[in-house]
């Protein structure tokens, strides 16, 4: 069940670890969310050292403490720039930095968090800490990390566990790192896919009889992990679903992915967008954005929908909706944006028209069935980072970009601006559990309120020079509003056009 929450007033087991011989594996996770990409390409890194596991060094910060393990402590200088770059366009963050950190809401907070490690999450993690917080922070994806930045986070003494490239292995070793502490019990969990909550529920169930709360940012951690423990009656503690604020929504998969496409695409392939026929699988606020920019640039836009409503809403956007397998041997691309799983499979790419590309904007890597293409009969060749040529007998060639993973955040970057939009987001969800008094919370999972996301979105609005108009008693008694908002109910849904 979905609960509305009052906001609070000034609220697959793993029997045992790897072997270092098996460390480099890159088998398949248990957890598909674990092997998203999220990754910045300005990323710096040092060859010298990429064949050492960070796993076999021992690294030291300037104060002597070795709780972290990182690529290489030595580039935090390099980390600590692109920190410094990110704030410049996460005013909101930093402000609400300024304005809580005196009050210090989060003291006594021990913080667990898996998610992305970027200049945009170090913000966060730094914000946290400023408000009190102790925290430990582990990658939730194998291509997660920039490595400098993780560096940079060590250095100030934030115990990172995270590396771009690991294995699987190195993975779940690191989340396990990240809360297997002695002396050190998390009481908050952040995470971005379920991986670190299924982790603490597999391997240290009693931990939760400290924890006071889950706050949670994706579709597959909501939707896999939090509902269906709730629904099981297995969910211990409360959680909280950012996924489905406005303000992470609506604006980070839509306006986001409006951007990030076009990027992600040039970088790689150089492709002319103009003229490309392109199917994009899914009209949720991904495949809106995805396609609004590519008509834009002039492609011919095809949607796949399975639902009636989002369907209806391409087809008045101007977009035809079709079955893939009606255009399967004439498009030129094709972007998956489902989250669902073989939404491509392998008679369909065996179909594609040579130099197609197919990518996936989708939250998990299971939409594009990457693993039907590792057969004998087919060459993979790469041919730039991120890239491969999968190559038939014929010679016919298919362009995979990512492995099958999340194309703008292994491929390209995202706009820093609207990562502040979801860090703030997940800030006052953490101060919102944690402060909330005993019992307002059951074991359930709750929605952001609306007064929430408002006080997210009013907090952007200084960097547009933007000026709200304010209603008078007389409007505000008319239609029956606080003056201050909220301004919409709970079930208003807001629309996006393209």
């Amino acid at each position: 069940p979905v609960v509305q929450i009052q906001f609070v007033e000034d609220k697959q087991e793993f029997s045992r670890f790897p072997t270092k011989a098996g460390r480099r594996s890159l088998s398949r996770s248990i957890s598909q969310s674990s092997t998203d990409s999220y990754s910045s390409a300005a990323s710096y890194t040092d060859s010298s050292d990429d064949e050492t596991s960070p796993r076999d060094k021992i690294q030291v910060n300037s104060k002597g403490t070795n709780d972290f393990c990182v690529k290489n402590i030595k580039h935090a200088e390099f980390g600590r720039r692109e920190i410094e770059i990110a704030e410049q366009d996460m005013s909101a963050l930093i402000s609400l930095r300024k304005r809580a950190q005196g009050e210090k809401p989060l003291a006594g907070a021990k913080i667990v968090g898996c998610t992305h490690i970027t200049a945009q999450t170090a913000v966060l993690i730094e914000t946290l800490v400023a408000l009190g917080a102790q925290c430990r922070w582990t990658a939730c994806n194998i291509y997660s990390t920039q490595n400098e930045v993780a560096a940079a986070l060590s250095e100030i003494g934030v115990a990172v566990f995270a590396w771009k490239g690991e294995s699987e292995d190195d993975f779940w070793w690191c989340i396990n790192k990240c809360i297997n502490m002695e002396g050190w019990q998390p009481n908050m969990i952040l995470d971005d896919g379920g991986d670190l909550t299924h982790w603490v529920y597999k391997k240290y169930p009693n931990g939760f009889k400290k924890i006071r709360g889950i706050v949670e940012e994706s579709v597959t951690g909501v939707h896999r992990w939090l509902y269906q423990l709730s629904k099981a009656g297995k969910l211990c503690v409360p959680a909280m679903n950012v996924n489905d604020s406005v303000t992470k929504q609506k604006f980070d998969n839509l306006y986001c992915c409006r951007e990030s496409i076009l990027d992600g695409l040039k970088r790689t392939t150089d492709v002319m967008f103009g003229g490309k026929q392109v199917v994009v699988c899914g009209y949720g606020e991904v495949g809106k954005g995805c396609t609004a920019a590519l008509k834009a640039m002039g492609s011919i836009v095809y949607v796949t929908e399975i639902d009636p409503i989002c369907s209806l809403q391409a087809c008045m956007d101007g977009f035809r909706v079709v079955k893939l397998n009606e255009v399967i041997r004439q498009v030129d691309i094709i972007i998956t944006c489902t989250g669902n799983k073989n939404v491509v499979t392998r008679d369909q790419l065996d179909r594609m028209k040579n130099g197609s590309i197919v990518c996936n904007m989708g939250h998990s890597n299971t939409e594009i069935d990457v693993a039907s293409l590792r057969t004998p009969e087919l060459t993979w060749e790469r041919v730039r980072s991120q890239v491969d040529h999968v190559i038939w007998p014929d010679g016919k060639r298919v362009i995979l970009l990512a492995e099958g993973r999340l194309l703008n955040l292994s491929c390209s970057t995202v706009p820093t601006f609207v990562l502040s939009i979801t860090a703030t987001t997940q800030a006052l969800a953490l101060i919102e559990l944690y402060n909330a008094p005993e019992g307002r919370y059951k074991q359930d999972v709750y929605l952001l309120p609306k007064k929430m996301d408002e006080y997210v979105a009013s907090l952007h609005l200084p960097t547009f020079d933007a000026h709200l108009t304010e209603l008078s008693d007389e409007q505000a008694k008319y239609l029956g509003l606080n003056k201050n908002g909220p301004f919409k109910p709970n079930y208003y849904r807001y629309t996006f056009p393209c």
